[in-house]
């Protein structure tokens, strides 16, 4: 036996006992006569005394060879602790060792194995195996298990059925890159990593698992930021007989139940919001409502003037920044800036000063008088001691321009609490966007979503206008679930597949198994997929992923503690009909 007790489980009431622990050595304390040791494994850390009035000098030897991270086991007795530490649980005892066994000697560490170490990010990925023992990462990791604990149980008890499908899977056009996986047995054709089991959960549907669910490994290749990763984790699930109604009353509970047994915390309502409301009115399609700011447009009281900057523009639209009349006209430059970075891509800003006298102060008051001022701030809903700020240009450039800013200040004033939660259903998504690259139409979401019944006419007339029956849950300012009503006919199917620009031969080719299954009596069906790594980091308090993954890649895909990926040799490649032109 290791261990008799792990250790963070002594207290007191065990003084006297006799145990085994075993861990890692976290630090030693050497005072010649006397020689203190914390213990540290998975649940927490322990004192150990080495004494040389009641440990055999043999064992006292020994701890003085005791390195930083060793793996020992030890046999004593629980005793009472001198200088009791009240911010351990383990704070009121110590283990006098009687027996120490060295099962594994390490070398010092790249860095300090404590929560606030001396590691940079980088150093910390290579060695993510010592990282995970750092209480942060540690508990990052059994949160996350938590999380998909409640989850699993959630969906278990509402009558989900967990089924695990394929990962090597077939290549399709649509969506973001694929991984492709060469086959050693089929020359020349390739096998592709699924960016989501979307059709696998419509055939489940067909086959009557009419209640599905997976919390299941995706991939995605393509381009990384802080909540992305080649690899994620989806919530993936699909229902049968439903329509959208039936499907956010689901979710919506699995949302309250995570926060109220996660967090502690009873959120209200989930309100609707149409996706053009949410463009019009915070400039994203996943807009953090636990704040103001919303965007007001200016254009009719703006233009018409001699100011051509605002003329010519397709949108004149601003905020109003809580308390921004305050700031220096070198913290408005600084935000002048802010929006000039090639990451935002304005080019300026005008900003407003309202006084708390009633008055305004303007960058351009040669162009706008106090009544054109009191418009503005009535459209903003400015109010005095707020700093209104208006950028302008083309609508699909300034509107993420402004909603970077919003965010950018909502962040400076604080308003963005990570313990406090804001959701909502964003719905009425376009079922078709335009691609300037391919000059053709592709799906905003995928090809098996459903138009709006009452907008499929507008296919062949009007395809920018037709609307998804389709829905996004957002949280904080973070899209944590999407998903939508499916197509479950064969025709309707083809016609999508033809307005997205496939030739009958192509969609056959690529998405015949389905359409064929849909020809066996496919009920009406809908599902939604939460990125489970960001609804954890995000009930975790933060809005990046990588400390909730035990092994993530850094920001160019790869792996730096395997080295991954690497090259195959001449022989692997030869097996695979690979030939490299280097």
């Amino acid at each position: 036996m290791y261990r008799s007790h792990s250790c963070g489980k002594l207290r007191a009431s065990d003084i006297n006992t006799e145990v085994t622990l075993a861990g890692w050595v976290q630090k030693t304390r050497d005072k010649g006569f006397m020689i203190w040791v914390d213990l540290r494994d998975r649940y927490g850390i322990t004192q150990l005394i080495f004494d040389e009035e009641r440990t055999a000098a043999s064992v006292v030897e020994k701890a003085k060879t005791l390195g930083r991270e060793f793996v020992i086991q030890v046999k004593g007795t629980v005793i009472e602790r001198e200088s009791k530490n009240k911010n351990m649980p383990t704070g009121d005892i110590e283990i006098l060792v009687n027996e120490v066994t060295i099962l594994n000697e390490a070398l010092v560490p790249p860095f300090t194995i404590e929560d606030e170490t001396d590691g940079g990010e980088d150093i910390r990925m290579k060695y993510r195996y010592l990282d995970i023992r750092r209480n942060p990462v540690k508990n990052s990791l059994i949160f996350r298990h938590q999380v998909a604990m409640k989850v699993r149980n959630y969906l278990s008890q509402e009558g989900f059925i967990e089924v695990e499908t394929p990962y090597l899977i077939k290549s399709t056009p649509e969506g973001a890159r694929d991984f492709v996986v060469p086959s050693r047995m089929n020359e020349g054709q390739f096998y592709a990593l699924p960016q989501s089991p979307q059709t696998f959960k419509q055939l489940l549907m067909v086959g009557g698992m009419d209640k599905y669910f997976q919390i299941v490994k995706c991939f995605r290749d393509e381009d990384l930021r802080a909540d992305r990763q080649p690899e994620f984790t989806q919530i993936d699930c699909e229902m049968a007989f439903v329509e959208q109604e039936d499907i956010l009353t689901i979710f919506e509970g699995l949302t309250r139940h995570l926060l109220k047994e996660i967090k502690g915390v009873a959120i209200g309502d989930f309100p609707r919001m149409t996706y053009d409301e949410a463009m019009r009115t915070y400039g994203n399609d996943k807009p953090d409502i636990r704040f103001g700011m919303k965007f007001g447009e200016l254009n009719e009281v703006a233009r018409h003037k001699d100011f051509n900057v605002f003329n010519s523009a397709e949108l004149v639209v601003g905020i109003a920044v809580p308390g921004g009349a305050a700031y220096t006209r070198k913290e408005i430059d600084k935000l002048i800036d802010w929006v000039k970075r090639p990451q935002v891509g304005a080019l300026g800003m005008v900003y407003v000063k309202c006084n708390e006298d009633g008055t305004y102060k303007s960058s351009v008051d040669k162009f706008y008088d106090q009544k054109d001022l009191a418009q503005w701030a009535q459209i903003t809903d400015a109010k005095p001691g707020d700093l209104i700020c208006v950028l302008s240009g083309d609508i699909h450039k300034v509107r993420p321009q402004l909603s970077a800013l919003r965010m950018e200040l909502a962040e400076r004033l604080g308003l963005r609490n990570p313990e406090e939660f804001a959701a909502l259903w964003v719905v009425d998504f376009p079922l078709l966007e335009w691609d300037e690259e391919t000059a053709r139409y592709h799906a905003m979401h995928h090809p098996f979503t459903s138009p709006k019944p009452e907008d499929i006419p507008l296919l062949d007339t009007q395809p920018g206008d037709v609307r998804a029956n389709a829905y996004d849950l957002v949280l904080n300012g973070n899209e944590i679930g999407g998903g939508s009503i499916r197509i479950h006919d064969k025709a309707t199917q083809a016609l999508m597949f033809d307005h997205l620009g496939f030739t009958p031969e192509e969609a056959k080719a690529q998405f015949g198994f389905l359409m064929d299954a849909f020809q066996y009596g496919a009920p009406p069906h809908g599902g939604i997929a939460f990125g489970f790594d960001r609804l954890v980091a995000i009930l975790g308090g933060q809005e990046t992923i990588r400390d909730f993954i035990a092994f993530p890649k850094n920001n160019s895909g790869r792996d730096v503690m395997i080295d991954a990926p690497a090259n195959i040799d001449a022989g692997q490649l030869k097996e695979l009909h690979i030939k490299l032109d280097l």
